[in-house]
């Protein structure tokens, strides 16, 4: 069923990331999960391909296949390394801000640099104080002139160490209208970056922390108007972070079935393979269905905001368009929680032998932990799916802000090796 989601420029799109996934990604992910050092080469190499500017327009050098092919990217190349798949969805993200907001002279300068994979650029919302609560946010940003000073902390930002272009959200005001976006470069004097800390898993992957100490940006780095940003930051978290981070976990869940059912073959046990013992018959079941159920909600989201065309760019006038921020949601909840729940099923299947690190069913673990807080942990998404069924639901960001740089897909198209 899930494969009627996808046409044949989809198909052929996911046979080249898989062979570069399994070409040339595998052989190095012994040595990520070893070293747990942040993998820079390998970064700028998927880069390179454009697969970052997977939504980006034509018109600035991007591949202009939306959504769903945005998907299917991202989930190949967590199949092999959950690290690199979280690498192109932080950039992804990073993107949108730039495709939403940006004016015609930033995306003329930045989205040509971000489909050629020269810039990696990034969002950087949370902080320490405020979490998930973005109206809780305590960095600011001061007018001074034709600059803005910016002075705070941002963390569990990702690709922290390998971006170029850090997409800011600052306080600039009182209340929800406070908040304003900015571009900031990589190399402005008064960011710094921390020490990298290792973390448990995505190793490979950066996502720590930028201090901003009286970071001086022209005001022409402002992305949209001022008291903007509380919108950049959701709108950039609902129709990409959500999406990007359901890829991710479904990548995951596609290993952990295709390596438990290797393990269920070549492992003996009372003179027969392993998947002749019921019980085991009965968690891969399991694992199956689940997986089954995730793809589903992957691809139909993805779809959903694929065929969301903006009619007027007038937002109250697109009140007859269906919003599917309920269904982006829900696919990042179930996907989130069914790779969770296989990670487990399957290391009870693999028992002591899970434990080794010369088996990867550890890591897919560990990795699949990584992708329940970020844009919104699985509470979060209960939340707000529980608004929508109570008609309570605010925001409809799939239909404000679906622009037409990502809104109509174009044919998909191999990249050359």
């Amino acid at each position: 069923m899930s494969e009627s989601f996808l046409t044949d420029h989809h198909l052929q799109l996911r046979d080249e990331v898989r062979a570069f996934a399994d070409e040339v990604v595998a052989p190095r992910v012994a040595d990520m999960e070893a070293s747990r050092e942040i993998e820079h080469d390998l970064a700028g190499e998927i880069a390179r391909r454009g697969w970052v500017g997977a939504t980006i327009g034509k018109e600035h050098g991007g591949m202009a296949v939306g959504h769903l092919a945005k998907t299917v990217i991202i989930t190949e190349l967590s199949r092999v390394s959950a690290a690199m798949g979280a690498m192109v969805q932080a950039s992804q993200l990073g993107t949108a801000k730039i495709v939403h907001f940006g004016t015609a002279e930033q995306k003329d300068t930045w989205l040509p640099r971000i489909a050629a994979g020269t810039c990696l650029p990034t969002i950087a919302v949370t902080e320490e104080v405020s979490g998930s609560h973005v109206l809780g946010m305590q960095m600011t940003a001061v007018r001074d002139g034709d600059d803005y000073v910016l002075n705070g902390t941002k963390v569990y930002v990702g690709n922290s160490h390998v971006g170029d272009l850090h997409g800011v959200v600052a306080r600039t005001g009182d209340g929800s209208r406070g908040l304003t976006a900015f571009l900031v470069e990589s190399d402005r004097p008064g960011l710094t970056l921390s020490p990298y800390q290792p973390t448990l898993g995505l190793h490979g992957f950066s996502f720590g922390e930028l201090v901003f100490d009286n970071c001086r940006i022209p005001a022409a780095n402002r992305l949209g108007d001022e008291g903007d940003g509380r919108d950049v930051a959701y709108s950039s978290s609902i129709l990409y972070g959500r999406p990007n981070l359901t890829a991710v976990a479904l990548g995951i869940h596609e290993a952990i079935l295709e390596t438990t059912t290797a393990f269920c073959h070549e492992r003996i046990r009372y003179g027969k393979p392993l998947h002749e013992l019921p019980t085991v018959r009965a968690k891969l079941g399991q694992i199956q269905s689940r997986l089954m159920t995730a793809r589903l909600t992957a691809y139909h989201a993805a779809s959903l905001l694929d065929r969301h065309r903006p009619e007027s760019d007038d937002p109250e006038k697109r009140t007859d368009l269906p919003s599917c921020d309920a269904e982006l949601m829900n696919a990042k909840y179930v996907n989130t929680e069914y790779a969770l729940d296989s990670a487990r099923t399957a290391m009870e299947i693999h028992a002591a032998a899970g434990l080794h690190t010369d088996r990867p069913i550890e890591r897919y673990l560990r990795d699949a932990h990584h992708i329940y807080a970020p844009a919104g942990t699985s509470d979060i998404q209960l939340l707000r799916l529980a608004e929508t069924a109570l008609g309570l639901a605010k925001g409809d960001y799939s239909r404000r802000f679906t622009g037409p740089e990502s809104a109509a897909p174009h044919p998909v198209t191999a990249v050359p090796a």
